[in-house]
């Protein structure tokens, strides 16, 4: 899911293209994706752009006559710029097309799940009930920062992606915070004391203003084609079992439903494997608690467990790969 430093640089790049312009036309693709009857969409048309803001993880385009238009990318959801007569890059099925003068953009979502969402909405007071209340992150000081953490008793990683309490990160970026804040994803917000949570305050005002930094300079103007949960340069997020940059120590993974932890033992836990629960359910005995034990576990070794598939490709160990090697 594009999270603050991703829908920054949309942000910027929609700003360029379509403030002041009018929208000329909306086309949708599915009834699915508009989830507000009231203003109709026909209403948004002609209006100009006075504004382009995020709000959360949305991108919300201000128009004429107090109307705005919200866009909420969920996890496929993609935004692209086609000049008139050019041609879209390859990516998810168009769901939606607003049209300028200058150009079109487009909404998108790969896959079958339908989750992305647009809204028309009739005054700030109706935008508003969109937003989860969450501080903004970079806009805040630590006294605010520490309200907001510990205002409930929560995990560290499940604080800080809780859009009540902070507004705008997610899964890629909250890994990468608690990396630079060598803190554990599982400490309990409440049990952290007021050094620890100054650190966790300017880790995540340092990593999501970095990345915001260097996502709008790598587009140079251009429009954001390759937005990802999974990036170069990121220290744990998407590096399963890759050695950490700090430490060189295996980068640990945990995967619940739809959403994964990364983290470094060597750096957040003192050493410690964090429990999985399906993996540490099917290993029993054989499951890692230490990084020493980890070394010693050819299953779960310090480097990817690769075989041979069809086409001479490579796949990454899994589930029933462990399994097998358990019983022989």
């Amino acid at each position: 899911m594009p999270e603050l430093p991703d829908v920054e640089a949309y942000v910027a790049a929609v700003a360029a293209r379509v403030r002041g312009a009018p929208l000329l036309r909306i086309r949708v693709a599915t009834p699915f994706l508009v989830r507000t009857a009231e203003p109709p969409l026909a209403e948004a048309e002609g209006k100009r752009v006075r504004e382009v803001r995020r709000l959360g993880k949305r991108v919300v385009l201000a128009l004429e006559g107090g109307l705005f238009l919200s866009i909420h990318l969920m996890i496929a959801g993609r935004l692209h710029w086609r000049e008139p007569g050019g041609k879209l890059p390859r990516a998810g099925k168009p769901l939606c097309e607003l049209e300028f003068p200058g150009g079109t953009l487009v909404l998108t979502e790969a896959g079958t799940r339908r989750r992305a969402a647009l809204h028309l909405l009739r005054g700030e007071e109706a935008l508003r009930a969109l937003d989860r209340g969450g501080i903004e992150p970079l806009l805040t000081d630590d006294a605010a920062f520490a309200a907001a953490l510990t205002r409930e008793s929560h995990t560290l990683k499940r604080a800080l992606t809780d859009p009540r309490l902070f507004s705008g990160i997610g899964n890629a970026y909250s890994d990468e915070i608690l990396h630079r804040a060598r803190l554990s994803p599982f400490r309990l917000s409440r049990q952290l004391d007021a050094a620890e949570v100054r650190t966790l305050a300017g880790a995540t005002r340092a990593v999501l203003g970095e990345w915001r930094d260097r996502l709008l300079a790598e587009a140079r103007g251009g429009f954001p084609e390759k937005v990802t949960a999974f990036r170069e340069g990121f220290a744990v997020h998407g590096r399963h079992r890759q050695p950490c940059p700090a430490c060189g120590a295996p980068v640990q993974r945990i995967v619940r439903a739809e959403s994964e932890c990364n983290y470094c033992p060597g750096c957040q836990t003192g050493g410690q494997i964090l429990s999985d629960r399906s993996l540490a359910r099917l290993l029993r005995e054989d499951w890692p608690r230490t990084l020493e034990e980890l070394e010693r576990n050819p299953a779960l070794g310090l480097r990817p467990a690769v075989e041979p598939v069809a086409k001479g490709g490579k796949r990454e160990a899994g589930v029933a790969d462990l399994r097998r090697r358990r019983r022989s």
